[in-house]
């Protein structure tokens, strides 16, 4: 059996559908129908139940696929194997991320680690308070990243999600209340800040410093981690803009996170350092670019207009836009 046939067959077995599969292989249902023909005439019984309505296998098609996956399986990491040595995509890729974002990358990583076994994966996490340190000096080969990042240095890759923004206030303060608040109501509140040296046109994408009317929003207490900024909020002292993976991950009994209605969607990047620019870069922004399909994956567990709480080939072929040097 041709190893064509065993992935038309597998593919059979699990979509149970002659068109998707053609459609999935790329070849013409035709095909489909010839191979497993042929594969029926030298087992000598047929595979699968047809009928107008529904495909199933049968008993022998059954015990066939269960023997046969676990060796293609082998056969298609053993060639990815010997691809990526070929490539040279070898060695090691450090991921930069910021808090729980990693979480939501886990479609894209699981398909680079199978597709690069021979490449280490790692991850290190990038500061609050110096989110490009860890690219310039070498510590993180790409980092994900909100946007907008202009810094001259570094070259801004494919979005791979994007997601709302709420307000993180204490359980007891009174937006709490609220289905969902505006980014107006922030003129009457206290906002942490982050201590330096963050850009300034960074933060204030996630925490401006004006209402859209123009009125000034308070800056108060300065943070410098997560932890720090989580504990000015329950305490009271000030209000926090995040972000919907803050409210899905950081879910804690004293804080609510209240949905800002009319708060631009938050977008995140891959960024990597533009003299940087490696092979197995290259590698894991194709996968970010196959997975997403050229569009932003909108986080799965939206907040909605609800309340949340704590109970409950080239860079410039690959970049989506190159950095403005505008710092």
């Amino acid at each position: 059996m041709e190893l064509r046939d065993i992935e038309i067959f597998l593919t059979l077995a699990e979509e149970l559908h002659f068109g998707r599969t053609a459609t999935r292989l790329r070849v013409t249902p035709a095909r489909v129908s010839q191979s497993i023909a042929k594969q029926e005439r030298r087992i000598g019984a047929a595979l699968f139940d047809r009928s107008s309505r529904s495909v199933v296998l049968t008993a022998i098609g059954e015990r066939l696929r269960d023997d046969l996956s676990e060796g293609y399986q082998r056969i298609q990491q053993g060639l990815a194997t010997a691809t990526s040595a070929a490539k040279g995509l070898t060695g090691a890729l450090r991921l930069g991320v910021l808090g729980p974002v990693i979480h939501e990358l886990a479609p894209i990583t699981r398909t680079f680690g199978a597709r690069h076994p021979e490449c280490e994966l790692s991850f290190r996490e990038i500061p609050l308070t110096d989110p490009f340190r860890l690219l310039r000096d070498g510590g993180v080969d790409i980092a994900v990243l909100w946007l907008p990042v202009e810094e001259p240095d570094l070259t801004v890759g494919p979005v791979v999600f994007r997601e709302n923004s709420v307000l993180a206030v204490a359980v007891n303060h009174p937006l709490a209340r609220r289905d969902s608040v505006s980014l107006e109501d922030l003129a009457d509140q206290v906002v942490v800040q982050a201590a330096s040296p963050v850009p300034d046109y960074w933060v204030d994408a996630l925490s401006p410093r004006h209402t859209p009317s123009g009125k000034p929003i308070k800056r108060g207490p300065k943070v410098s981690t997560n932890e720090e900024s989580l504990a000015a909020i329950a305490s009271g002292q000030a209000v926090a803009p995040a972000h919907e993976t803050d409210a899905r991950y950081y879910a804690r009994p004293d804080i609510v996170y209240v949905p800002i209605h009319d708060a631009k969607p938050q977008r995140w990047a891959l960024i990597w350092r533009t003299t940087g620019e490696t092979e197995l870069i290259r590698a894991y922004v194709r996968v970010a670019r196959e997975i997403t399909g050229g569009l932003t994956i909108v986080s799965r567990n939206a907040v909605g207009a609800r309340r949340v709480t704590g109970e409950h080939g080239q860079s410039t072929n690959l970049s989506e836009r190159p950095c403005p040097a505008t710092i």
